[in-house]
């Protein structure tokens, strides 16, 4: 086994142990994939000011988002089919995150179902909704989440039709994956990963599968999806999940003030600053770009977290210094999850918590809270 040191090596391991198709469904952006790359790179041009002589014992990186305690500000970000980068990935995922003392959020595309989460984790999760057409189905599922004791509704606002990822069709990937010869060749590089597969019965969209109406196994799901995401969501749809939800409420996909006015007059309680990874719009700017302005004009009035990039705990700690209460985690934690399984995850969190903390005492910080844009070398970061 490697000796892994950070988020990279988790990376390397997992594209030698997951399937090319799965690995690049996650390891992908839209069109030339300059947004996704940008979401990365723009990090690394935002500078920190050392700071010498400060007592550094007793230091704590601990917040909260939306009323929950967290270790650090970071949450599991909601993704897709994470249950094909590992068997029972999403279940693996919320353990190790329950364990170490973050929030877990379960997309509407998992294999893994919200009942099983649930029973897997008896802690309070949230869970990522996808605006349907099919609004029965929808009703149905916020009241599974009710009933699954989901902390809180995080509504994806960005996909109302969906970026095209050329892996994904050069790779085959469709609902059921397309069993080619260079698919099944090299699946058959993967014996970790397909011991794993055979040893769980959970190979579908659990969430789905079974729930929605015409909807009985893979073949019928994948025509049930083309037509049902829904290109005329609008505010009003975001009131009507906030109705039938009742609870905490938080949009994902904000990247202008003018949508983050409007998602703040709307009564969430949290906003993701987020380009869904840089896997939509091809050409946007990066998250953390967009994060500042944001901030300036709605971070009174409601708590704004962002994803997008974060590799390291000094990203976080770049986010939370522009204004990011939260933070979210896609790819580090399918790396982690590719890599190692449960154990992987719980690793890349260990990484990231140690690079925020000791970033913030070199930073001159022995308390998350008291840290602000003062720790950043003025011209390196967007205003």
């Amino acid at each position: 086994m490697p000796v892994i040191t950070n988020i990279e090596d988790l990376r390397v391991l997992a594209e030698k142990r997951v399937p090319r198709m799965f690995y690049d469904y996650a390891d992908s952006g839209s069109w030339t994939e300059g947004t996704y790359r940008a979401n990365e790179a723009d990090f690394h041009k935002i500078k920190l000011r050392q700071r010498v002589a400060v007592n550094m014992e007793n230091r704590s990186t601990a917040t909260r988002m939306v009323g929950v305690d967290v270790k650090m500000p970071v949450a599991i970000a909601p993704v897709g089919l994470t249950g094909m980068q590992h068997a029972d990935g999403e279940i693996l995922a919320a353990k190790a995150a329950k364990a170490f003392g973050i929030p877990f959020t379960l997309s509407t595309m998992s294999i893994c179902s919200i009942e099983d989460i649930a029973a897997a984790t008896q802690a309070p999760f949230w869970f990522q909704l996808y605006m349907m057409r099919d609004r029965d189905a929808m009703a149905r599922m916020i009241d599974r989440c009710k009933a699954a004791n989901c902390s809180a509704l995080m509504l994806t606002l960005d996909l109302q039709v969906i970026g095209q990822r050329h892996k994904d069709l050069k790779n085959g990937l469709t609902a059921p994956p397309r069993p080619t010869l260079r698919n099944i060749l090299n699946l058959l590089t993967k014996p970790r990963w397909c011991l794993g597969m055979a040893g769980t019965r959970r190979h579908s969209f659990g969430n789905l599968v079974g729930h929605v109406k015409g909807v009985s196994d893979m073949s019928s799901l994948a025509a049930w999806t083309n037509e049902q995401f829904d290109p005329r969501l609008s505010w009003p749809d975001v009131e009507w999940v906030k109705k039938q939800w009742g609870g905490k409420l938080v949009l994902k996909g904000i990247m202008d003030v003018e949508d983050a006015k409007l998602a703040a007059a709307s009564g969430a309680d949290a906003i993701v600053v987020s380009n869904h990874g840089g896997r939509q719009l091809d050409g946007a700017p990066s998250s953390i770009e967009a994060l500042p302005a944001i901030v300036e004009a709605v971070g009174s009035r409601v708590e704004v977290w962002m994803d997008g990039g974060i590799r390291s705990g000094q990203d976080v700690l770049k986010a939370w210094a522009l204004g990011a209460r939260g933070t979210l985690i896609g790819r580090a934690m399918v790396y982690g999850l590719g890599a190692m399984g449960e154990a992987g995850v719980t690793k890349a969190l260990q990484i990231l918590h140690k690079e925020l903390d000791v970033t913030m005492a070199f930073c001159g910080h022995t308390q998350l809270t008291n840290v602000d844009r003062s720790i950043l070398l003025p011209g390196t970061y967007p205003a």
